[in-house]
């Protein structure tokens, strides 16, 4: 890639709408937790991301109500106020074999260890490796628009993420954030790979 490369606003909204159409597990008890985690064990590339309720008042801050995971070809939504134990997911995001990918993740981490302290280890923010390419564009949307010539659709970001039932939008927008994540890294990987100067990283809390 050569240096400097961005996409406009007006550039992202003239690219097809996509979204994410494949299987979507919530997890919301304990038997659905402990399938899931069975699963997640033979991922190594998830893509992630968490949503918490929005906050429309200068110093209003909510705890993540959502935790996202895209695998190859499922992901999963995780509740947290339905499942009375997340330990084993802790241990799944502490574990660095397993690589955890997305964009602005430190306050996602952050979040998360404010309900519950863990190490986080194998967790990669995208945004380092498409500046390393000299990608200027930081945002979710815009990467997606500029390395997988599509868009996706933000209007269900300030919805209430703390509701106990989801609505259908809430679902599938939640799930295209961590699909299109893992997608991301994979792009940057294999250009990685090819170019011979890319070298994925772990994210620290």
């Amino acid at each position: 890639m050569s240096p400097l490369i961005k996409i406009t606003k007006e550039e992202v909204n003239t690219l097809p709408l996509e979204a994410y159409e494949g299987p979507v597990t919530l997890v919301e008890s304990p038997s659905s937790l402990a399938a899931a985690l069975k699963d997640l064990r033979r991922e190594t590339v998830l893509g992630f991301d968490t949503e918490s309720r929005p906050a429309f008042k200068k110093g209003q801050n909510y705890q993540a109500s959502l935790i996202q995971l895209a695998g190859e070809s499922c992901v999963w939504l995780f509740q947290i106020k339905k499942l009375p134990t997340l330990d084993g997911l802790w241990k799944l995001l502490a574990d660095g074999e397993i690589i955890k990918a997305g964009v602005a993740i430190a306050d996602d981490i952050k979040k998360l260890r404010d309900l519950q302290d863990f190490q986080p280890r194998g967790f990669v923010e995208i945004a380092d490796l498409t500046q390393q390419a000299g990608i200027l564009n930081t945002g979710l949307r815009s990467l997606t628009g500029l390395l997988l010539n599509f868009r996706i659709s933000k209007r269900a970001q300030v919805s209430n993420w703390a509701r106990s039932d989801l609505s259908e939008a809430q679902v599938q927008y939640a799930a295209t954030d961590a699909w299109v994540s893992r997608c991301l890294y994979l792009h940057m990987l294999d250009l990685g790979n090819r170019a011979g100067s890319l070298q994925p990283g772990s994210a620290s809390a």
